[in-house]
């Protein structure tokens, strides 16, 4: 099994030598997907794309921690948080191999 990354820059390689377009503009569409993509998540708190999954924010409440080094208790403040739930599709292909 591969352990490579598999970056932006790799699939905008990859998208240029299958449809062959300018590199500079396949960069500028797969940003502008990268961007509609954050734009979704923060405003509408969840973006789904079928056959992959669902990518979804939600809000963590504050809570105690404690600072490993000093043994401290801390409050950790509220934050927002993304999670990725794969479609059950893709989960069952995953599954298969």
């Amino acid at each position: 099994m591969s352990e490579k990354t598999l970056t932006k820059a790799d699939i905008v390689d990859l998208i240029y030598e299958k449809k062959g377009q300018k590199r500079n503009e396949v960069k500028k569409l797969v940003e502008s997907l990268l961007r509609l993509s954050k734009q979704a998540i923060k405003k509408d708190h969840f973006l789904l794309v079928s056959g992959l999954g669902k990518f979804e924010a939600y809000d963590k409440k504050a809570r105690k921690g404690r600072n490993p080094q000093t043994d401290a208790t801390i409050t950790l403040p509220p934050r927002k948080v993304v999670v990725f739930r794969l479609s059950r599709k893709l989960r069952a292909e995953l599954n298969k191999e």
